[in-house]
């Protein structure tokens, strides 16, 4: 297959070639790390032929502290999230991501937008109630992530993440991040958990147990809920969890849930109260 490598310096720039060559009936994406288009191409599981690299967008490359908010922009890598870890509980989620060669290339949007289901990236950014800045041929837009966020970052034809902004409050809250590997340390994660305090809640978010990450909003209630025991809430969080749940060489069905338990007991041990 032609394949066709375009740089961009803007994000009209971006949005201009992704416009033509669709309107050639071509297939572009954007590019920042590359791992995971060029892993997927190579074994036919990604239809692209026109990649455009974002890479030079100063809006996108943006990582720093600014009055109320941390903005990141799509571009930073997981290993520059490592290194200034401005957010500790994301620099906990993202240095468990494949090892330290791969992370100097992936980026924090690539893996939120990617194909690839576990997109772990993206659990604190859900938990924190983040704001996303989209760029489309139609200008730019904020959109809180649970708007555009529903199993995946539900954006248009063409549209760009381009900067997440966290609020300060965030920073310094309790949290606790677990990945549990069924392999070697590297190896795929049968799955991650992530969670903080806010407002004396425990909030949760899961990557690994269903073919999608989510914030386990159903989970957060019942495991909130001090009226009951522990064993009590564990139980009935797992019978509110959305499907279908994994079932694959990683992990049966059932010892995802087992798994899965045995992290919610260790999140509410150590946020429980705080």
């Amino acid at each position: 297959m032609a394949f066709e490598y375009i740089a961009a310096s803007t994000i009209e720039q971006a949005m201009q070639i992704y416009k033509e060559t669709k309107v050639q009936n071509r297939h572009p994406a954007y590019y920042a790390g590359g791992t995971e288009i060029i892993t997927l191409r190579r074994i036919n599981q990604l239809n692209v032929d026109v990649t455009i690299d974002i890479k030079k967008i100063a809006a996108c490359n943006i990582h720093q502290m600014e009055e109320e908010y941390l903005v990141i922009g799509s571009c930073i890598t997981l290993t520059d999230i490592e290194e200034r870890n401005y957010f500790p509980l994301l620099t906990m989620v993202c240095k468990e991501i494949a090892d330290r060669t791969a992370r100097n290339k992936i980026t924090v949007g690539g893996n939120i937008c990617g194909h690839i289901f576990y997109r772990e990236a993206v659990l604190p950014f859900l938990l924190t109630d983040s704001v996303l800045v989209l760029a489309s041929e139609n200008g730019i837009r904020t959109e809180y992530i649970h708007n555009v966020f529903e199993e995946q970052l539900l954006l248009q034809t063409g549209e760009l993440l381009v900067q997440a902004f966290i609020e300060k409050k965030y920073l310094s809250k309790k949290y606790i991040a677990i990945k549990v590997r069924q392999q070697w340390d590297t190896g795929y994660p049968l799955i991650t958990v992530a969670a903080l305090t806010m407002d004396g809640q425990i909030r949760v978010a899961i990557s690994g147990l269903c073919p999608f990450p989510f914030r386990a909003f159903a989970v957060e209630r019942i495991i909130n809920n001090q009226s009951m025991n522990r064993e009590a809430r564990i139980a009935l969080a797992l019978n509110h969890l959305p499907s279908p749940i994994l079932h694959d060489v990683e992990g049966s069905e059932e010892y995802r849930l087992f798994v899965l338990a045995d992290l919610l007991e260790k999140i509410i041990n150590r946020l429980e109260g705080v």
